[in-house]
């Protein structure tokens, strides 16, 4: 984790910025692509209540995704995963088409930063994005998109409410305008490549105390497809973060952003960790909160062995939880 955020109270929210290193594509590259069995949409994301995972090594190799589907008894309606603009390269065909083989939507995490460089990184401000430096990467991403032709959700610069990050409005000589203006820029220039079969999330973190306005960031409706909250219990990671159940983690910032459109709402990632209390109580409480929600039209869950052990099936308690949730979900 690049920064640990505690906030007071029963909201204690959290950072969400896990070790992004670790989070960007990795494994090798998986063979022929298989013919995407999910057909082309403008925005795959409003295809009713989802459940995604994020998790190490895929979709550089599905195997690990395909065991833990194993595990619950039903495969993901999307995967995320994180890729750093430093990587270089074109856009992700070959990962994209395997998570499509298994019938999933791809949900990529596209970082402009360098992992190993940290936060306080000008090359990557905002304004430099707007003002057109990357267009050649950005523009050789879209290409690539419109040719792989299947449904595909970018997740641009997320978590920007935030300061773990060096495209967040707070730092690099940020502002949140600026912010809004690269995101604009970006989908501009997928647009004019006829980019059509990406849709575009918007997701901050779940506010916190200190933490940018969303609405300051918020780059509209006619340049959002959906939308999304990041947010976790850090209760047993972060030294005196309080127990947080999932619906004190996000009801503030659902009805904040419910304030600012009526794009399908997400949770983009969440997860929680055994310390600190019961985490099959927590997992039940989440899909009793998110089953049947008009709020929320799907979750993300994040499972890594990182900071904390956020994984699914960290003990039989959680997974059992887990996989009773999803059959009721």
């Amino acid at each position: 984790m690049l920064v640990v955020l505690l906030v007071s109270g029963a909201l204690a929210a959290s950072a969400g910025a896990a070790d992004a290193a670790g989070r960007t594509s990795k494994g090798p590259k998986v063979g022929t692509p298989p013919t995407p069995v999910v057909s082309p949409s403008a925005d795959p994301s409003v295809s009713g209540r989802s459940f995604g995972v994020a998790m190490d090594q895929v979709p550089g190799t599905v195997a690990p995704l395909l065991a833990l589907s194993d595990e619950l008894g039903r495969r993901p309606d999307r995967v995320t995963w994180y890729v750093a603009w430093s990587t270089g390269g074109g856009f992700p065909a070959q990962e994209a088409a395997a998570v499509a083989g298994i019938g999933a939507v791809p949900v990529i995490t596209w970082e402009p930063w360098d992992p190993a460089r940290g936060v306080k990184r000008p090359t990557y401000a905002l304004s430099r994005i707007a003002g057109g430096a990357f267009d050649p990467y950005v523009r050789s991403w879209a290409q690539g998109a419109r040719a792989y032709g299947g449904p595909v959700v970018l997740r641009f610069a997320h978590e920007m409410n935030g300061n773990w990050y060096p495209w967040a409005a707070s730092v690099n000589k940020n502002t949140a305008p600026s912010y809004a203006a690269a995101w604009r820029h970006v989908v501009d220039v997928f647009r004019a490549e006829g980019a059509t079969n990406v849709s575009w999330q918007w997701s901050p973190n779940v506010p916190y105390a200190g933490s940018t306005s969303l609405a300051a960031v918020f780059p509209g409706d006619a340049y959002v497809d959906s939308v999304a909250l990041d947010g976790y219990n850090w209760a047993g990671v972060n030294a005196g973060a309080a127990w947080v159940s999932f619906a004190d983690v996000f009801a503030p910032g659902a009805q904040q952003v419910r304030a600012l459109t009526q794009r399908p709402l997400y949770v983009g990632e969440t997860a929680t960790a055994e310390q600190g209390g019961a985490k099959p109580d927590w997992i039940t409480g989440m899909f009793g909160t998110l089953t049947g929600s008009t709020t929320f039209a799907g979750f993300t869950w994040f499972h890594y062995l990182k900071e904390g052990d956020w994984r699914i099936d960290s003990s039989t308690g959680a997974l059992t939880a887990f996989r009773e949730g999803l059959a009721a979900y």
